[in-house]
């Protein structure tokens, strides 16, 4: 079977991670000091806004005043940025039409981080700092280019808080012969979608906590985009808020955390009771469910191979459902319209 556009960038994720870590941050980031700002301001769409997540969260931690809200919705409200903000907004193609939409409004941060794949996009154009994904050209769904987010995101909070960014590359450095070898186990998730695709109603839940979050929305948005297939993504406890009703036989649900999570523990234990199939992406199962294992690593190298999995499943549910992986029926790589 040939592989698609899709499948070829998955395949070159280990050369795009190295690229990324070999890219050096600019020097004008070392000198922020994020006290100085009224308000730390995170946007972006989609994967994009998704990978913030745990930056949102380690800034809250820390006691800054963040807000992480996707462009469209800042495209409502552009009075939350004031000329004392820090804005950091992230786009892998630097053209997404929310984010071109908010620059032409002519909305002045007194800080513009851009974190963008395209260096000569409006966004790099209109970034006081740039920050480059150096994940290449991606044909289709977001793969390459959002494990480079996941790293640069890091790499850059680890300078703004003063921390060792040196250490954050030396980790992911550490793991890519890993991330090759999950990214070749191509097979790895057949299982699952042949089960999944012997029900009249095949649906798919994601449920992650903490920074985890962000792949279980990143991993519905490229599911729906890549196989077609109904996929909704959760944080936390928000799944017992109606959609549980649609849980059972024919779902798979996808719980993305650490180890002894008591919120995805006890979903697992209930999820697994009414005939709902249950997966675990993480260092162990909840509830005995199916275990997709992750190193017993940091946050962000367990983000990046565990993310691996879910690419796989949407191929996998793709050529089940008679799709073409990672082809696009109405959309397009970048999306222009708002």
């Amino acid at each position: 079977m040939m592989s698609t556009p899709y499948e070829n960038d998955i395949a070159m994720q280990p050369q795009a991670v190295e690229a990324q870590l070999k890219n050096p941050l600019p020097e004008n980031l070392h000198a922020m000091q994020l006290d100085s700002y009224d308000r730390i301001i995170l946007t972006g769409m989609g994967s994009s806004d998704y990978a913030l997540i745990p930056v949102e969260r380690a800034l809250i931690a820390r006691g800054y005043p963040v807000w992480r809200v996707d462009a469209g919705r800042m495209l409502d409200m552009p009075s939350l940025v004031t000329e004392n903000s820090l804005l950091w907004a992230t786009s892998q193609s630097g053209m997404s039409g929310e984010i071109v939409a908010l620059l032409k409004k002519g909305i002045r941060p007194r800080t513009l981080i851009g974190l963008t794949n395209d260096r000569d996009s409006i966004l790099a154009q209109e970034a006081d700092i740039l920050i480059a994904l150096e994940s290449g050209d991606e044909a289709t769904v977001s793969s390459k280019s959002y494990l480079n987010t996941l790293i640069a995101c890091y790499r850059v909070l680890a300078v703004l808080l003063g921390e060792d960014e040196k250490a954050i590359c030396d980790a992911v450095r550490a793991i890519l012969p890993e991330i090759a070898r999950l990214v070749s186990d191509v097979h790895c998730v057949a299982e699952l979608a042949e089960d999944l695709f012997s029900h009249a109603r095949p649906r798919v839940a994601y449920v992650g906590t903490g920074a985890f979050a962000s792949s279980a929305l990143t991993g519905a948005l490229i599911t729906k985009e890549a196989s077609k297939v109904s996929a909704e993504g959760f944080i936390g406890g928000e799944f017992r808020h109606g959609p549980m009703e649609t849980s059972g036989k024919g779902m798979l649900a996808v719980l993305c955390g650490k180890p002894g999570d008591e919120t995805l523990e006890r979903l697992a234990t209930e999820l697994l009771a009414n005939g709902t199939r249950v997966v675990t992406i993480g260092e162990a199962a909840y509830a005995n469910s199916v275990l997709l294992a992750v190193p017993p690593v940091d946050e962000l190298c367990q983000l990046l191979c565990g993310f691996i999995y879910i690419e796989h499943l949407t191929v996998a549910f793709a050529r089940k459902n008679g799709f073409i992986p990672g082809h696009f029926l109405y959309g397009q790589k970048i999306t222009v319209a708002i």
